[in-house]
């Protein structure tokens, strides 16, 4: 299945020096800070699509990441895999975000095609498909973000259980429990949105 709002990007160049404005205790760990986003700055703005950062945020936001990531260094204790750390940092990042965004979620949309250039049976296929489309964005959207995460990774990104274990850290038996968790809550999220839209509520 193709990606639905992941699509991959390159992430800007972070300027570096910039984030590491504030002296670090050595200028080994400042050089760590630059191999770790050598290595994971695909993993981290992977991470935070999934997790629902729009397009228009997702620069700010992940540059946000690598700044909690410069502060919180001396934390990593080596003990969990770094993308375990670093997908817990952007949890929290994106979570805060996502409450920052909370009153401003109306996003700008391109124009929209004139029905008439779609006429007849490949018109309302069209519309049918824009509309399931918009439906399943609104239930991510809605989703917890870790639950939201889990379930593109496998059932958009067609990644399997064992490559979301070695990405998250964690053990194959954790995947299926949060797996089964977000396919619950999507289905939950969608039979409420669906019985709304059948009571008159909007779609």
């Amino acid at each position: 299945m193709k990606d639905l709002g992941t699509d991959r990007h390159s992430p800007g160049r972070m300027d570096l020096a910039s984030a590491s404005a504030a002296p670090l205790a050595s200028s080994e760990r400042s050089l760590n800070l630059v191999q770790i986003y050598e290595e994971h700055c695909d993993f981290v703005w992977r991470s935070l699509q999934r997790m629902g950062v729009g397009e228009e945020n997702l620069d700010d936001v992940f540059q946000e990441v690598f700044v909690v990531v410069h502060k919180r260094l001396h934390t990593f204790d080596g003990s969990s895999r770094m993308t375990t750390w670093l997908y817990g940092i952007c949890l929290r990042v994106a979570s805060s975000w996502r409450r920052r965004a909370w009153f401003r979620r109306e996003r700008p949309v391109d124009e929209t095609p004139e029905r008439a250039s779609q006429p007849g049976k490949a018109g309302d296929d069209w519309m049918a498909t824009q509309q399931a489309q918009r439906r399943v964005r609104e239930v991510l959207d809605r989703m917890d973000l870790d639950k939201r995460a889990v379930f593109l990774m496998f059932e958009i990104e067609e990644l399997s259980s064992e490559e979301i274990a070695s990405i998250l850290g964690v053990p194959v038996g954790t995947v299926y429990s949060r797996l089964y968790n977000a396919r619950k809550q999507f289905q939950e999220i969608l039979s409420r949105l669906e019985a709304r839209a059948f009571r008159g509520g909007g779609p």
